[in-house]
């Protein structure tokens, strides 16, 4: 019996999948318990356009994740840091200063825990962070620290 699962169900399949089982494991357990629908040609249309819905909008998400590191690349982000007299800042540069920097410099909002500083922020200079995007998008972004 070949059924299309409505939800995640473990050692058998995701969402939105064509998967075959037995008869009486479909119409007795999956079914009844809302894990999945019976695969007739109307549910099979239904999934096809779920999945090209969902095709488009991961488009439209990666188009638009494509513009944003288009515009973090552009150059680097300042960030002003209070410093001694030999160059040295007091503290270190955080994820949230940057994040903070991207906000007012670019224009765009990116939660600091997607932030990684690659070495760590102590002195005046540039650095790279790599910002993570999720589904294999990420970039380097140069951070140069100044003097305030």
């Amino acid at each position: 019996m070949q059924v299309i699962l409505i939800q995640d169900v473990n050692n058998l399949g995701g969402a939105n999948e064509l998967i075959t089982v037995k008869n009486g494991y479909g119409r007795n357990y999956l079914i009844p318990s809302k894990f999945a629908v019976e695969a007739s040609p109307s549910n099979l249309k239904q999934l096809e356009e779920k999945i090209k819905q969902a095709k488009k909008k991961e488009a439209k998400l990666l188009a638009e994740v494509n513009s944003v590191i288009a515009a973090l690349q552009t150059g680097p982000l300042k960030i002003g840091a209070k410093t001694g007299t030999t160059g040295k800042i007091f503290g270190s540069v955080t994820s949230v200063q940057i994040a903070r920097a991207i906000k007012e410099q670019r224009g765009y909002e990116i939660d600091r825990r997607r932030i990684t500083i690659l070495d760590e922020i102590k002195e005046l200079g540039t650095y790279k962070a790599k910002i993570d995007f999720g589904s294999g998008n990420e970039t380097e972004v140069e951070v140069e620290v100044v003097a305030e």
